[in-house]
C-alpha cells in the first residue's frame, strides 16, 4: 500500500484477564491492541493484533490498607481497566493482602546452597610492598634463589593473581607459571608455606574454567592430592608423638615443656590446615569436569577428604563437607564414604553453631540418607534424636524433615521414632496449617510412622485421631486419610476408636467424590475387623451394597477402586448376615465375572478368593457357592497357581467345601490325588498309547506282574498296580487337614489354617 493511500490509524484495546503477580505486590492487566490502518474508503488495508500486560505496582499495600478505596483508586488511574471490573480488582487486592511472603529470609537461606567462602590472604603472606605487574621478572628470578626469596616471590605472584584482571597477562607468561610449578613440585616438602603460596596462585585460575586446562597441563591437580596425602599422614604421626610426649610430661610434671610442645603443635597445625584448604578448594574447582573428578576418585579423593573431618577448622571442614555433598550423587563414592564411617563423622557436627557448616553437613547426610544401610548408621549414631530437635528451627527443618523421612521408610527404624519427641512435633505442625493443604513432605513423614503400632497409639493420643478426622473430612484430603488407614491397620485398642467414625466414612464413600480420598476412605474401612461394628446396619443405613456390587463390574471405575471394593466386602462378609445380605444381591457371580476379568493380576485374584473364604464359613451363603456357582470348579483351577498366597488361600476354602459337600469333596480328592501323583500318572498314560512297550526290566516280560517291586505285602493292602482316588476314601476331613484311620501316616492336604473371624489381608498394601 502507498502512503497516500493511508487516511489514519485506527487503534483498539480490548481488555483482557486481570490477575495478581506471582512474587509481587502488584497486579498483572493482560490487554489486546488491535490496530488497523484504513484506506480512504474507511476500510481497513492492514489489520494487526498484539498481546500486552500492564503492571500495577501497589507498594503502599499493607495489612492496614482499605482495600475497596485503593481498588477504586487502581480503576479510575488505569484506563484499560473498565468499571465494571471494580469489585474483581477489590478481591484481587484482598488477596494481596493476605497473601504470605513468598520465602523468609531464613528460608531462603536454608533453600540457598551453602559454598565454602572465598580464600582470604593466610596469616604471614603479607607483603611489605604492592606487587607490580611490571616487575614480573623480578618476581621470577626470586624463585630462583632460596627458601625465604622462593616464599617472597610467589607471595609477590599471587598478590598479582588475586586480581583477575591480571590472569590473563600472567596465563601468557609461560615462566612465571612454569616456574611456579616447577618450585611446587621440588620444594614442597621443604616449606609449608611456600607450597601453600604457590598452589593458591593457581587456586586463583582455577575460579574460572577456562583456565582449567593450563593447571591440568602443569599437572597440579595430582600435584595437590599427593601433599594433601602427605600432609595427613604427618597429622598421624603429630598426633601419635604429642600423645607420648603428653604422658612422659604429665607423669613427671614437667608442664612448661608440655606446654610449649603443644603450642609448637598448635601453631604447626594452622599452617598445615591453610595448606589442606587451599588445596582441596582447588581440587573442589577443578571437579567442576566429570572426567577430572573420575581421575580424582581413582586417586582415593574421597578418603582424603573424609579423613580431614577429623579436624577441628570449620572453614576446612566446610571445605571438605561440601565437596563430599558434590561427589556423594555418584554410586562409587557413596560406597567409599560408606566404607570409610563418613555417617559417624559427620554426626558429630550436628548439631554446631557453625550455620554454613550445620547447612552443608545435612546436605550431605540427605544425599547418603538415600542408601539403606548408611541410614540404619545414622540411627546407630544416635543422630535420630539430633535430627527431631531441629524440626524447631525454621533454617534447617525442612531437610533434617526430608532426611528423618528416608529414616521412617525403614521399618525397623519407625520404632525408634517413638522415642523422641518427633510426633508431637509433627502433629502441632500438621494442625497449623490451617484451611491450607499440608506440605507433601510433612504428610508423607507422618504416613509412614502411622504404619508402626506404637507410633500410632502416640498420634492418637488424646485428640488426635479426631482433629485428624476432622481435617481429613473437611478437606477431602486423600495422603492425610492414608495417614488415618495406616492408623486403622493397628489390631487392639486402636480400631475400637474407629467405631465413632465408620459412619462418616461410609458417607464419603456414597458421595462418589474425589476417587484417591473414597479408596483411603475403603481401606480404611476395610481395616475395621471389630467384632462390636454392626455391619449390617451400616450397609443398609447408607444403602452400600448396590454401590459395592456396582463398583464390581470390570471397567466400572480404577482398579484401585475396584480392589478395594473387593477388600471391603472381604472383611464385611465376616459377619454372618452380612454375607447373606451379600449373596442375596448377587455379588458373588460379580465377584466370579470379575475374576475372569482380572485373572492376570495376583491381587484381585488373591481377595476374590478370601471373599469366597470367609462366606463358605456361614451356612446360607455356603450353600449359594456351592449349588449356585462355579465358585468351587474356578477355586480347584487355582489350586496349583504359581503364587503361593493364592494356592493358600484356595486349599483352606476347598478344604471348607469338601467337608460340607461329598460330591465336590470326591473331585476335590480327585484332583488332589492327580497333582501329588502327576509324574506317576503321566509315565502309565504315555505307556498305554505306546504300540510297542519296552521293558523296564531287563528282557523279562512278567517284570512288572510282580507286585513287591512295587509294594511291601506285610499286611498294609492288597498290592495294587497304583494308587486309586478311592484310596483317599480311608481318609476324614478335621480342621482343613486329611487324617489317616486305624493309624496309618497321611500326607496333609494343607499346611495352613485361617479363622473365620481373621480376614486373609487386611489393612495396607498388597495381597502378595
Amino acid at each position: 500500500m502507498q502512503p497516500d493511500e493511508s487516511q489514519y490509524l485506527h487503534r483498539k484495546c480490548r481488555i483482557g484477564d486481570i490477575d495478581v503477580h506471582p512474587t509481587e505486590k502488584a497486579l498483572v492487566v493482560y490487554y489486546e491492541v488491535e490496530a488497523s490502518i484504513l484506506g480512504e474508503t474507511g476500510n481497513a488495508r492492514h489489520e494487526e493484533k498484539k498481546e500486552c500486560q500492564k503492571v500495577i505496582r501497589l507498594r503502599s499495600l499493607n495489612a492496614s490498607t482499605n482495600v475497596s478505596a485503593l481498588a477504586r483508586k487502581v480503576v479510575e488511574e488505569c484506563k484499560i481497566i473498565h468499571p465494571s471490573k471494580l469489585a474483581e480488582v477489590e478481591h484481587l487486592l484482598l488477596y494481596l493482602q493476605n497473601r504470605k511472603k513468598p520465602s523468609s529470609k531464613l528460608e531462603k537461606k536454608e533453600k540457598k546452597p551453602s559454598k565454602p567462602r572465598e580464600l582470604l590472604p593466610f596469616e604471614g603472606m603479607e607483603i611489605d610492598e604492592e606487587a607490580n605487574i611490571n616487575k614480573i621478572d623480578d618476581y621470577i628470578e626470586l624463585l630462583y634463589e632460596n627458601i625465604p626469596e622462593k616464599i617472597r616471590g610467589s607471595t609477590l605472584i599471587l598478590h598479582l593473581a588475586r586480581n583477575p584482571d591480571n590472569l590473563e597477562e600472567l596465563l601468557h607468561n609461560e615462566t612465571a607459571l612454569g616456574a611456579l610449578a616447577r618450585v611446587l613440585r621440588e620444594d614442597w616438602k621443604q616449606s609449608v608455606e611456600l607450597a601453600t603460596t604457590i598452589i593458591y596462585v593457581f587456586f586463583c585460575f582455577s575460579s574460572f574454567s577456562q583456565f582449567h586446562g593450563l593447571i591440568t597441563h602443569y599437572k597440579i591437580g595430582a600435584l595437590c592430592m599427593n601433599i594433601i596425602e602427605h600432609e595427613l599422614k604427618k597429622y598421624d604421626l603429630w598426633q601419635d608423638e604429642l600423645e607420648k610426649k603428653s604422658k612422659a610430661y604429665i607423669l613427671f610434671s614437667f608442664r612448661k615443656e608440655h606446654e610449649k610442645t603443644l603450642k609448637k603443635c598448635q601453631s604447626l597445625l594452622v599452617k598445615q590446615e591453610q595448606l589442606l584448604r587451599v588445596a582441596f578448594y582447588l581440587l573442589l574447582n577443578l571437579s567442576e569436569d566429570t572426567r577430572t573428578e573420575l581421575k580424582m576418585r581413582n586417586k582415593n579423593i574421597v578418603h582424603l577428604l573424609v579423613k580431614s573431618l577429623e579436624r577441628e577448622n570449620e572453614e576446612l571442614l566446610v571445605l571438605a563437607v561440601s565437596f563430599l555433598k558434590k561427589l556423594s550423587i555418584f554410586l562409587e563414592n557413596k560406597n567409599d564414604m560408606a566404607e570409610m564411617d563418613t555417617v559417624e563423622k559427620l554426626a558429630r557436627l550436628v548439631p554446631c553453631e557453625h550455620e554454613d557448616l550445620m547447612n552443608v553437613t545435612l546436605r550431605l547426610l540427605h544425599n547418603l540418607s538415600f542408601d539403606t544401610g548408611l541410614r540404619t548408621k545414622m540411627v546407630h549414631v544416635g543422630l535420630l534424636p539430633k535430627l527431631t530437635a531441629l524440626l524447631g528451627d525454621d533454617t534447617h527443618k525442612h531437610v533434617a524433615m526430608r532426611i528423618l523421612y528416608h529414616i521412617s521408610v525403614d521399618d525397623k527404624s519407625k520404632s525408634m521414632f517413638a522415642y523422641t519427641d518427633c510426633i508431637p512435633q509433627l502433629m502441632q505442625m500438621l494442625f497449623e496449617h490451617g484451611e491450607e493443604r499440608i506440605d507433601t513432605e510433612l504428610i508423607s513423614f507422618c504416613i509412614n510412622l502411622a504404619a508402626n503400632k506404637t507410633n500410632a497409639q502416640i498420634i492418637c493420643e488424646g485428640n488426635g485421631l479426631k482433629m485428624l478426622m476432622k481435617r481429613a473430612l473437611k478437606l477431602k484430603d486423600p495422603l492425610l486419610m492414608k495417614m488415618i488407614r495406616n492408623i486403622s491397620q493397628h489390631d487392639g485398642p486402636l480400631k475400637q476408636l474407629f467405631i465413632d467414625y465408620v459412619g462418616d466414612l461410609a458417607a464419603q464413600i456414597k458421595q462418589e467424590g474425589d476417587e484417591e480420598f473414597v479408596i483411603e476412605c475403603l481401606g480404611t474401612m476395610a481395616n475395621l475387623t471389630i467384632p462390636d461394628l454392626d455391619w449390617e446396619l451400616l450397609l443398609k443405613e447408607y444403602n452400600l451394597v448396590p454401590y459395592l456390587k456396582d463398583h464390581l463390574k470390570p471397567g466400572s471405575a480404577e482398579d484401585d477402586l475396584i480392589l478395594e471394593v473387593v477388600i471391603m466386602i472381604g472383611t464385611v462378609s465376616m459377619d454372618d448376615s452380612c454375607a447373606v445380605m451379600l449373596a442375596k444381591s448377587g455379588i458373588i457371580p460379580a465377584l466370579i465375572e470379575l475374576l475372569n476379568a482380572q485373572q492376570e493380576d495376583d491381587e484381585f485374584v488373591c481377595q476374590i478368593i478370601y471373599v469366597f473364604y470367609q462366606m463358605v464359613f456361614h451356612q446360607a451363603t455356603r450353600d449359594v457357592i456351592i449349588k449356585d456357582t462355579q465358585a468351587p470348579a474356578y477355586l480347584i483351577d487355582l489350586m496349583h497357581d504359581k503364587n503361593v498366597e493364592i494356592r493358600q488361600v484356595c486349599d483352606n476354602t476347598l478344604d471348607i467345601i469338601a467337608e460340607y459337600d461329598e460330591e465336590w469333596g470326591k473331585k476335590i480328592q480327585s484332583e488332589k490325588f492327580r497333582w501329588h501323583n502327576s509324574q506317576w500318572l503321566e509315565m502309565v498314560e504315555s505307556r498305554q498309547m505306546e504300540d510297542a512297550e519296552p521293558y523296564l526290566y531287563g528282557d523279562d516280560p512278567d517284570a512288572l506282574e510282580q507286585p513287591d517291586l512295587f509294594y511291601s505285602t506285610d499286611g498294609m493292602m492288597p498290592p495294587e498296580p497304583g494308587l486309586s482316588p478311592d484310596f483317599y476314601s480311608q481318609f476324614h476331613s478335621q480342621n482343613g487337614d486329611f487324617n489317616v484311620c486305624n493309624g496309618a501316616d497321611g500326607r496333609p492336604a494343607t499346611a495352613y489354617g485361617f479363622r473365620p473371624d481373621e480376614p486373609f489381608f487386611h489393612g495396607y498394601g498388597s495381597a502378595r
